[in-house]
């Protein structure tokens, strides 16, 4: 029995398209991430995914943006308290139901989405490098597919031991 400690290694695992994607998905967010601190932001991803998604749903109640986000309501309050701290966010009643909170963006945040747009097409313009605009389409093709195909497939019960080819 050999009894020397495993070195770790960066060895990567299989390429699969799961490991793929997320490896992918993990680089963009960490690059952003660097990018932005290059522009003096010092917003967290969950922070900047808020505002994102704030910015294309003005107005919504603070539990569907928690739904949205697939994140729990006390984590989103806890983001949200931060973002209105900082100016970037207002909470306000409901006109019709004084419990919920209807959410929208300041004045502030609009520089700020700005450059979240300018840094998203510098990163994806970092990631596409030396990928031609034929391959580009392909490749969202095919995810836009798989993200139809996954979501089709989650509205139906879990596979239960069947074999698949791929």
């Amino acid at each position: 029995m050999n009894s020397t400690p495993k070195t770790l290694t960066k060895e990567q695992p299989s390429r699969t398209v799961g490991f793929l994607l997320h490896d992918v998905a993990r680089l963009l967010r960490k690059r952003f991430e660097q990018n932005a601190r290059g522009f003096g932001l010092e917003l967290t991803r969950s922070q900047w995914q808020v505002l994102a998604y704030l910015d294309k749903n003005e107005g919504i109640r603070q539990g569907g943006l928690a739904e949205l986000l697939e994140v729990e309501p006390i984590t989103l309050g806890r983001i949200l308290d931060k973002l209105e701290s900082c100016g970037l966010i207002e909470r306000r009643h409901d006109a019709t139901d004084r419990r919920v909170w209807r959410l929208s963006l300041t004045e502030k945040a609009g520089p700020i989405l700005a450059t979240m747009r300018e840094l998203g097409e510098i990163t994806r313009a970092e990631a596409f490098a030396e990928i031609s605009e034929t391959e580009r389409e392909a490749l969202l093709a095919l995810l836009t597919t798989m993200r139809g195909n996954l979501s089709a497939a989650c509205a139906m019960p879990p596979a239960e031991g069947r074999k698949t080819d791929g």
